[in-house]
This record gives structure tokens, C-alpha cells and sequence, in this order.
């Protein structure tokens, strides 16, 4: 569904916003304005990609779906309010990394897949590491996609198994 991509692109990017300016200082919680996406404005468009840049022409001004909006919102706030717990999970299947040493990029898209993993059992977990790859490809390294893939696929393995305090050997990406 289109309107849940672009639903997880500004998750994606409220996710890295967060990180960034927010969660650097400790603080947990939610900053004023950042639900608003306010890098958003309503004369921009999606893409192709689905992917809202800033300054598209358009013909008419189109505000954010509200549908696409709160699914954005349904998966910033369940990360953040579950981010010990996510991070814990990603924690526990990285061999040879630290979660502090994860680019910001990677790290937004692996929290945002994790809680939706946990979390969002309507949403099958082939479509939300589908999704996590494509935003890897679109945003990440060249890398990104095959250590983000790797990273959710020992945790869905995990999480069927029912052994979330479990690991599963996974590719390993190279320090710097």
C-alpha cells in the first residue's frame, strides 16, 4: 500500500530527527512540533519513490494525508515509548557491532522495523523487512541494505521461535 510507504519514509525520518537532536541529551520523550513533520510542507509531493522532497512543483497544494500521518505518528511514538526494548532486541543480534556505533540511518530504520516486528502483528514480517531494505537501499550505504536485512531477519527468527532473549547468528558488518 503507497500510503503506507510514504507513512514509513516520515516515520523513518522522525525516527532519525529524534536520534539526531533528542536523544543524545537522554531525554525520551516526544519533542514539541516533531509529530507535526514539520520538514514537510504542503505544496511538496512524493515522488515516484514515494519519498516527499521539499520544494516539488505542483500544481496545487496538497496537505499530508491524515491516514498516512497517523500511521507515521502510530510508529514514531510506539518506537520512542518502547525504545529500551527495541534497542535491547537489536542489541542482542548484532555480532561484532554496538548499537552506538550504528550510522543514524541504519539505526532509524532498524527501530522503526523492530518495534513494528514486536509490536504490529497485523503487519506480516516479510513486509516490514521488505520495506527496511528498500529505505536502507534509498538512504543507507551500499552496505546498509544487507546488514539491516541480516540484523531482522534473526529477529523475526527470534521472534517466531518465541526466544526473544535469544541470539541468531547473523552476517557481521566490518568496523570502520
Amino acid at each position: 500500500m503507497a500510503s503506507r510507504r510514504k507513512g514509513r519514509i516520515l516515520a523513518f525520518q522522525a525516527l532519525y530527527s529524534w536520534d539526531a537532536g533528542y536523544s543524545q541529551t537522554g531525554d525520551r520523550s516526544i519533542p514539541d512540533g516533531l509529530l507535526d513533520f514539520p520538514w514537510i510542507e504542503p505544496s511538496d509531493e512524493p515522488d515516484h519513490s514515494g519519498m516527499v522532497r521539499q520544494g516539488s512543483p505542483s500544481v496545487q497544494s496538497k496537505p499530508l494525508d491524515e491516514e498516512i500521518a497517523a500511521f507515521s505518528r502510530l510508529l514514531v511514538t510506539g518506537t520512542i515509548e518502547n525504545i529500551d526494548a527495541v534497542d535491547s532486541m537489536i542489541g542482542k543480534h548484532l555480532v561484532n557491532w554496538e548499537l552506538k556505533r550504528l550510522n543514524r540511518v541504519d539505526l532509524a530504520v532498524l527501530r522503526m522495523s523492530v518495534f513494528t516486528l514486536m509490536f504490529q502483528n497485523d503487519i506480516h514480517p516479510s513486509i516490514v523487512i521488505d520495506e527496511a531494505i528498500e529505505l536502507s537501499k534509498e538512504f543507507g550505504t551500499d552496505d546498509s541494505y544487507r546488514f539491516v536485512n541480516g540484523v531482522l531477519d534473526g529477529i523475526r527468527k527470534t521472534l517466531a521461535a518465541g526466544t526473544a532473549s535469544a541470539t541468531t547468528e547473523i552476517p557481521t558488518r566490518t568496523p570502520p
